[in-house]
C-alpha cells in the first residue's frame, strides 16, 4: 500500500485487511484509510472489545459527526457500509447502515442545449490574451480541452492528467490512467476530435519548452508548457458562460465544466488558433 495507516482498536486487523483487498483491486486508499482512522479512534474511545458493529454504535458515532457536511457524511456511511458487509462476509455479524438521504450527492448535472454548446465553442475561440499578459495562462489549451470533454465524456480531472504517451492517433483512442475508480480505461476519439487535437498539438509543440512533445509530458498545458489545475479551467469556463449569457448559480448548483460531458456527442466543431499564436 502506498500509504501506511496505524489502527489500534479491536477492528485494526480488519481495517488493514480491507485496505489490502481494495489495494489489490486498484482503488485509492486515502479516503478509506482516513475514515477508518476516525472510526478506529471512536471504537477506542468507546471501549469496543467485540468484533461486531451494532446499530447503537453507529448511532453513537453519528452523534459525534454534527459538523460534517452532507456529502462528507454520505461518503463515510458508504465506507462504513462496505466495511460492515466485509465483516459479515468474514463471519462477524454487523449491522449494515443505510446510506443517508439528501440532495448533496444527487447532484443533477446541467444539460447544455445544442445552441448553448455552439455558443461555448464560439466564445472559446474568441478568447484573446491581454496585450501584457504573462505566459502562465491556460487559455492556450481551453478550446481543445472543452471539445475533448464534450466529445469523449471524460471527466475534467481525467483530461488534465493525460500525457502525450496516452494519445494514440493511429488507433483513434486515448488511454485514461487517472480515473475515479483507479482503473484505467480507453476512450475513442472520432475524426473531428482528432483534427482538433492534431491542430492543438502542432501549435503546442511550438512552445519553446524542453520535451514539450515528450511522451511523459502532460498533453494539455499552459502557454509556458506546464500543466494546469481544474480550478484554472473552471475560471476560464465561467468567463465563457458569462459571455454566452448562461447563468452560473454556483454553490454546487453549476453549471460546472464537468457538466460538458452530459451527454457527449460524436460530431464537434473545429477551430483555428490564429488569434492565440
Amino acid at each position: 500500500m502506498a500509504r501506511q495507516f496505524k489502527f489500534e482498536s479491536v477492528f485494526a486487523p480488519y481495517f488493514e485487511s480491507f485496505l489490502k483487498m481494495k489495494d489489490t483491486m486498484g482503488y485509492g486508499l486515502d479516503k478509506f484509510g482516513y475514515i477508518f482512522l476516525e472510526l478506529d479512534r471512536f471504537f477506542l474511545k468507546t471501549g469496543a472489545t467485540m468484533t461486531y458493529i451494532s446499530s447503537e454504535q453507529i448511532m453513537a458515532w453519528r452523534a459525534t459527526r454534527v459538523n460534517d457536511k452532507a456529502r462528507t457524511l454520505y461518503d463515510k456511511y458508504s465506507v462504513l457500509s462496505q466495511f460492515c458487509r466485509y465483516m459479515c462476509h468474514l463471519g462477524h455479524e454487523c449491522y449494515i447502515p443505510r446510506l443517508p438521504k439528501g440532495n448533496a450527492w444527487n447532484f443533477i448535472p446541467y444539460i447544455f442545449t445544442r445552441r448553448q454548446m455552439k455558443c461555448i465553442f464560439k466564445e472559446c475561440d474568441r478568447l484573446v490574451l491581454p496585450q501584457y499578459s504573462n505566459m502562465n495562462t491556460a487559455l492556450f489549451a481551453i478550446p481543445a480541452l472543452i471539445r475533448f470533454l464534450y466529445s469523449t465524456g471524460t471527466r475534467i480531472g481525467e483530461a488534465l492528467s493525460i500525457k502525450n504517451k496516452d494519445v494514440d492517433y493511429q488507433n483513434h483512442q486515448v488511454v485514461i490512467r487517472k480515473t475515479k475508480n483507479k482503473m484505467q480505461r480507453i476512450v475513442p476519439i472520432n475524426p473531428s476530435l482528432m483534427e482538433v487535437m492534431g491542430q492543438y498539438e502542432r501549435y503546442r509543440n511550438q512552445i519553446p519548452v524542453k520535451d514539450i512533445a515528450g511522451k511523459d509530458h502532460f498533453y494539455f498545458v499552459k502557454a509556458n508548457g506546464t500543466p494546469f489545475t481544474l480550478g484554472v479551467a473552471y475560471r476560464w469556463f465561467k468567463i465563457i458562460l458569462k459571455r454566452c449569457g448562461i447563468p452560473h448559480i454556483g454553490k454546487q448548483q453549476g453549471p460546472r465544466v464537468h457538466d460538458i460531458r452530459y451527454p457527449n456527442k460524436n460530431k464537434i466543431q473545429t477551430f483555428k488558433y490564429n488569434h492565440l499564436i
